[in-house]
C-alpha cells in the first residue's frame, strides 16, 4: 500500500518539483491501494507542486474520483467554458482559467491548454494513456486540420450573461493518441516512471505543442489510424484528401467502374476517398448507356442522396438509338456525354443541340494527328476526353507525342487518370506508359479547370482507395 509520502518521493523522480505546472489526467485506481485514496493522491501532487505551483485537471464529462475532488475542492478555479473545461488549483490558476469562452477553439490558443506551454508546464498521464492527453486537441485546432468540426453552445458566464456561441476546429471521434507516445519518448519529451501499478508520463507541454505542430504540418493524418476497418480514421482521412483536392483548379471525379460494381458500393468507396463525383460508365459489369431512363434516374438520385454528384455517363461504343440514351441522360439529370470519336458522331452532334446535353468525344484506336483531324472534321464545337492508355494501345507516347500532335490543349474538356503497359495491361499510376504524371503536371501548370477522371477509359491495376492513394502520391510528388 503506497501513502502520501512514497507518492510524495515518487513524484519528485518522475521531475516534478515547487512551482511547477500541471494538468493532470488520472485513473487512481491504477495506482493500486493508497492509504487516504484519492485525496492522499491529491494531496501529494499539490505538496510537491507547492504554493507556487499549479495543478490543473479537466472536468468535462466523467473523468475520475480525483477530478471531482479538484472541482469541487474549496480553492478551484473553473475556466468559463461549455467545452473543453478545466478545473484549476494554485498560484496560477486563474491566469490559465481566465476567459476561456472568447477563445475560438476550446483547446487551441487562449485556452488553458495552450497557455499551459506558454508558461512552461507539464501534461501528467497517470495510469492513463496519450488517448486522454487533452492537449493534442490543442494542436489539432491549431493546424486546423479539415476532418474537425464546429460545435455551437448556449451557456452562462460569471456575470450572468447568457450567450450563444460557436467553436471551431472541435474535436470529433477517434484518433490514434496512443501512436504518437513512442515517438515523443524518442524526441525525449516523455519521462516515464511506474508509482504502484501505474504508468506514470510526463512531459513539458511546449515539446508536445513544438513536435505534434511539427508532425501535423508533414503529415495531416498523423494523428489517425490505418486501420482500414476504422470507420470514424477513414472519414477523417477522407476529409484531409477532399480538403486537398480542393486547392487544385481542377474538378475530380471517379469511373463506376473503379469505384465499385454495385452503387453502394461505389458510395462507400467514393466517401472513403473523399471524392464526390462519379462517371457512370459500368454499373454492375454492364455499360450505363445500356441501362433504361428508370433506372439511370434511380442510380443518380442514389448517389446524389449520398452527396455525390454524376459528373458524366461514358459509352465505348455509338449507341444505336442515340435520341433515346439522349432523352434517358436529361431525365436522369446527367448533364454530360461522353462517347468515342468515330462514325455517328455527327448524329449525336445534331440531337444533342437540342437536349442540351453537352458532348465530349474521347479517343479510341487512334493516334494523336488522326483523333485531332477526326475532331476537327466532325465534332469541331464539341470537348475532347484525353485518354492516355488508349494513346498508348495506338502506339503513341501520350504527352511527348499525342498531347502536342493535337494541340488539345485549347480543346481538352477532361484528362482520363489511368496506366497502362504498352501491350494494354493496367499498371498503378506512373509505372506504366501512360506518361500520366507528365500529362497532371502539365494541366496543373496552365490550371486546368475540366474534370480528371479517375480510372477513366480502361481497367485498373489496382482497387479505389488504393488507386487515390496512388493518385495523392502522384500529386504529392509533381
Amino acid at each position: 500500500m503506497l501513502n502520501q509520502a512514497q507518492l510524495v518521493e515518487k513524484l519528485h523522480e518522475l521531475g516534478l518539483k515547487s512551482g511547477d505546472k500541471v494538468i493532470l489526467h488520472s485513473s487512481t485506481v491504477s495506482l493500486g491501494e493508497v492509504e487516504g485514496g484519492p485525496k492522499a493522491v491529491l494531496d501529494a501532487f499539490l505538496e510537491v507542486l507547492g504554493d507556487n505551483g499549479t495543478l490543473a485537471v479537466p472536468i468535462f464529462g466523467k473523468l475520475g474520483v480525483l477530478t471531482d475532488l479538484v472541482r469541487n475542492h474549496p480553492h478551484a478555479v473553473h475556466s468559463p467554458c461549455p467545452v473543453g473545461t478545466i478545473a484549476a488549483i494554485g498560484a496560477d490558476a486563474e491566469a490559465l482559467c481566465r476567459d476561456h469562452w472568447a477563445a475560438e477553439t476550446a483547446h487551441g490558443i487562449g485556452t488553458p491548454f495552450h497557455r499551459l506551454a506558454e508558461m512552461g508546464g507539464f501534461v501528467c498521464l497517470l495510469g492513463v494513456d496519450q488517448d486522454r492527453n487533452t492537449m493534442l486537441h490543442g494542436i489539432e485546432a491549431m493546424l486546423q486540420l479539415p476532418y474537425l468540426n464546429s460545435t455551437t453552445r448556449t451557456f452562462t458566464l460569471p456575470d450572468g450573461r447568457e450567450i450563444t456561441k460557436e467553436f471551431k476546429f472541435y474535436p470529433g471521434p477517434h484518433r490514434d493518441f496512443i501512436g504518437l507516445d513512442h515517438r515523443l519518448r524518442e524526441a525525449g519529451a516523455l519521462r516515464q516512471l511506474r508509482i504502484g501499478n501505474a504508468e506514470v508520463r510526463l512531459m513539458p507541454a511546449s515539446k508536445i505543442w513544438e513536435l505534434g505542430m511539427k508532425w501535423g504540418r508533414q503529415d495531416s493524418a498523423f494523428v489517425l489510424c490505418d486501420n482500414p476497418a476504422c470507420a470514424d480514421c477513414v472519414r477523417q482521412r477522407a476529409a484531409i484528401a477532399s480538403a486537398s483536392y480542393a486547392k487544385e483548379s481542377f474538378r475530380l471525379a471517379m469511373s463506376s467502374r473503379l469505384a465499385g460494381r454495385y452503387i453502394p458500393e461505389m458510395i462507400e468507396n467514393l466517401q472513403a476517398t473523399g471524392v464526390h463525383a462519379v462517371e457512370l460508365d459500368y454499373i454492375q459489369g454492364k455499360s450505363a448507356a445500356q441501362y433504361s431512363g428508370e433506372k439511370l434516374s434511380r442510380f443518380a438520385q442514389e448517389l446524389q442522396y449520398a452527396g455525390i454528384s454524376v459528373n458524366s455517363l461514358r459509352t465505348e461504343y455509338m449507341p444505336s438509338d442515340p435520341a433515346l440514351l439522349l432523352e434517358n441522360l436529361r431525365n436522369a439529370g446527367i448533364s454530360t456525354l461522353v462517347l468515342p470519336l468515330t462514325d455517328g458522331a455527327d448524329k449525336f452532334q445534331e440531337l444533342a443541340k437540342d437536349s442540351k446535353v453537352i458532348l465530349e468525344f474521347s479517343n479510341v484506336a487512334l493516334g494523336g494527328a488522326a483523333f485531332s483531324a477526326w475532331q476537327k472534321q466532325l465534332a469541331p464545337k464539341n470537348l475532347v476526353r484525353f485518354n492516355p492508355v488508349h494513346f498508348v494501345l495506338a502506339g503513341e507516347m501520350p504527352f511527348l507525342r499525342s498531347y502536342g500532335a493535337g494541340r488539345f490543349i485549347r480543346t481538352m474538356g477532361s484528362l482520363d487518370i489511368n496506366d497502362a503497359l504498352w501491350d494494354g495491361i493496367p499498371t498503378r499510376l506512373a509505372q506504366g506508359n501512360a506518361e500520366i504524371k507528365e500529362l497532371v503536371s502539365i494541366v496543373r501548370c496552365r490550371n486546368f479547370t475540366g474534370t480528371l477522371v479517375l480510372g477513366g477509359g480502361a481497367p485498373c491495376a489496382v482497387a479505389a482507395r488504393e488507386f487515390c492513394q496512388d493518385f495523392q502520391n502522384l500529386l504529392a510528388n509533381i
